[in-house]
């Protein structure tokens, strides 16, 4: 079977991180800005390591300066979501991107952003602070959030270096985008051990978390989730990728799941970690023998999971209930 016809669910998706190496090369021509070191011979992101990764990251957000240009990255954005039938998406978005924080500056850009549109694909966003910017810069995140708290802004989360500071130094952001009636989720796991990985959801309170997977190393963290039904995030190709390890086979996404803890696929940052849903799927067959049945299982946790209304979950189970063969 073909996975690229097959319906998807994502919930871990970084607007700026899913920008083609073209469209941002594009981009950077027209407004002569220099990315030099930013992409390889082959025009592919170029980076050494994860922290290498997001300075890269960033660079490549230097072309990225006007609503327009989030508008038209949107647009593109969803294009390739199109293309491999994923029919609900949310996306992180970072108002430190997108006006430095000042609220009517943000809502200029989501203004922008919610023009775009392709017929078929849902897209909501997740406001998201930048943990190596720091405690105070997350704040003005959080208002940010909380000011445009709505039909597209749904939830509040954090991003960047995992092992910058502690999961309660963004307490009070937390609580603010809590009190605004966001929903909640964070990074962790990705890099930092397992003990962070409860620091963050127990400190933060959040009901999902991004990436996770460290858990699989505490068998006691491991039954908690599973017990309380916390959702992971896992991006399978954006760990391997990274070096977190070796290949898809070694990732510990199967043995998560088969332990109860409700896991999710999504692909991260994929044109720098050269995936798409399709690929994730298509590994996941191939490493695990995962086939229709597991993937509309692992959709149904993600709608179950996503951070949107009834009205809307009740629209794309209909066309996964469509499209599902």
């Amino acid at each position: 079977m073909s996975w690229k016809e097959f319906p998807k669910v994502e919930l871990h998706l970084h607007l700026e991180g899913a920008a083609p190496p073209a469209f941002i090369r594009g981009l950077a021509a027209e407004k002569k800005i220099d990315l030099t070191g930013v992409f390889d011979e082959h025009g592919h992101y170029a980076y050494r390591d994860f922290d290498h990764f997001l300075k890269v990251y960033e660079a490549a957000t230097e072309a990225l300066k006007t609503p327009d240009d989030f508008k038209r990255l949107t647009q593109a954005v969803l294009e390739e979501l199109a293309e491999h039938n994923v029919v609900y998406a949310e996306t992180f978005v970072s108002p430190d991107f997108c006006g430095g924080g000042d609220v009517g500056a943000w809502r200029e850009y989501l203004a922008a952003m919610q023009e775009a549109h392709v017929d078929g694909v849902t897209l909501k966003g997740i406001v998201t602070c930048i943990r190596h910017f720091g405690p105070e810069q997350a704040k003005t995140a959080a208002l940010c959030a909380a000011e445009t708290h709505g039909d597209f802004i749904l939830g509040f989360g954090i991003a960047g270096a995992e092992l910058v500071g502690t999961a309660r130094d963004y307490l009070w952001s937390f609580d603010c985008a809590r009190e605004a009636g966001l929903r909640l989720t964070a990074h962790a796991g990705e890099w930092g051990a397992p003990d962070t990985v409860r620091a963050t959801w127990k400190d933060l309170g959040v009901e999902r978390l991004g990436h996770g997977v460290r858990a699989s190393e505490d068998p006691a963290l491991v039954d908690d989730l599973a017990e309380t039904g916390v959702v992971l995030e896992v991006c399978p190709g954006s760990n391997v990728a990274l070096g977190l390890y070796p290949d898809v086979a070694h990732h510990p996404i199967a043995r998560l799941r088969d332990r109860g803890v409700k896991v999710t696929v999504s692909t991260d940052d994929p044109p720098f970690f050269h995936t798409t849903m399709t690929k994730e799927f298509e590994n996941l067959e191939r490493a695990f023998r995962w086939g229709a049945e597991d993937f509309d299982a692992l959709n149904r946790t993600a709608l179950e999971a996503a951070f949107c209304d009834d009205e809307t979950k009740a629209r794309v189970a209909k066309q996964l209930d469509e499209a599902t063969p």
